[in-house]
């Protein structure tokens, strides 16, 4: 896979991933009935403005580290029918259905790559491999071949296969395979004393993949979405106990998220897993990994990021009394020159000691 291929997938799986999220925000906004002025990518200042739909300017702006939504009013309380004179039970759910859409988005993904990865089918028998001149080349079995049955007995596991052909050594036995679409009895007949590293038949056996049961996948999508969100909680926590070390902790930016997903593209190329359906299956989970994270991410308590604005809306919610929009307004405003000098430091750290080394 060429470098400008798998950074151009990069960037439109990183802007479709941040288009899902602030298409959150977009839609519950709406919903809720809150117009929104402009939907960005990248943060301002802007570079050209894309088209306009419905009221709502689509641009794309200099800064490449995310994506706004810009609702009416959201800074003035005095404009009507704006986001910071809406109620705080809507700017909540607006606030909180950004990162939701990521869960969402991340869970999705996982479904879709476990359901790819399939579950081994036990009844059925594949054979991987043929030697050369041995028994089952001569019957003319061929690798990727599907036994069913052995002498009319259907198999239970690759040992009960081994046991009913070591029953019949040096007698002519019938396979029932499956080959494609195809179904054929093949006779073969499994020797006695075969050459040293090779079975009676000459061949090696695994099972087949069948697609995993959708709910099946459901249900660990479930899970690792909840292991991942259980260890970013408790990362603190884990680097104060020395459980985890600061360089398994390090934060990384762009330059380091394309690290991981490149290292995840060569991996998609040399792997010789076995799938039910063939997808870019360490890609997909990367993919999946920086969708979940990145919600985490906004949910956290700093003031320009989602949870920052919900933890702002707490004393409204739980008091009646709301923070005045001017503080509000100073405070994002220094937490966003802050979280840009950060993102260029983190990415600067990406270069100087990239996670994988050359």
């Amino acid at each position: 896979m060429s470098l400008a291929w798998l950074i151009l997938q990069f960037v439109i799986v990183l802007g479709l991933l941040i288009f899902l999220h602030e298409l959150g925000h977009f839609l519950a906004s709406k919903t809720l009935g809150i117009p929104i002025v402009e939907f960005g990518f990248g943060y301002p200042p802007r570079m050209v403005k894309l088209f306009t739909w419905k009221g709502t300017d689509v641009t794309l702006n200099w800064i490449p580290f995310g994506g706004f939504v810009r609702a009416k009013g959201e800074s003035d309380t005095d404009v009507e029918g704006g986001m910071a004179a809406a109620p705080a039970w809507k700017r909540l759910i607006i606030m909180f259905s950004g990162p939701l859409m990521n869960f969402v988005v991340g869970i999705l993904i996982l479904i879709i790559m476990y359901v790819s990865l399939g579950t081994p089918a036990s009844n059925q028998v594949l054979i991987t491999e043929i030697a050369a001149s041995s028994p089952a080349e001569t019957a003319g079995l061929h690798s990727g071949d599907i036994i069913l049955e052995v002498n009319d007995t259907p198999l239970e596991s690759i040992e009960h296969t081994q046991v009913l052909i070591q029953e019949h050594l040096e007698e002519e036995i019938a396979l029932f395979v499956l080959r494609g679409e195809e179904n054929l009895i093949i006779h073969v007949t499994p020797r006695e004393t075969p050459p040293e590293g090779q079975g009676a038949m000459g061949v090696t056996l695994s099972y087949p993949l069948k697609p995993m049961p959708f709910f099946n996948a459901v249900g660990y999508a479930f899970k690792t979405a909840y292991f991942q969100g259980r260890e970013f909680i408790l990362l603190p926590i884990n680097l104060v106990k020395g459980a985890t070390s600061p360089e398994d902790a390090r934060i990384v930016g762009l330059k380091g998220i394309f690290d991981i997903y490149e290292q995840a593209g060569q991996m998609d190329a040399d792997t010789n897993i076995a799938l039910a359906q063939q997808l870019p299956i360490f890609r997909l989970s990367v993919v999946a990994m920086i969708s979940i994270a990145f919600g985490l991410t906004n949910l956290l308590p700093i003031p320009m990021l989602d949870g920052g604005q919900i933890l702002f809306l707490m004393p409204e919610l739980l008091f009646k009394r709301p923070i005045p929009q001017k503080y509000v307004n100073v405070v994002n405003t220094f937490f966003f020159m802050l979280l840009i000098l950060l993102m260029v430091y983190i990415t600067v750290q990406d270069f100087v000691n990239p996670i994988f080394k050359p």
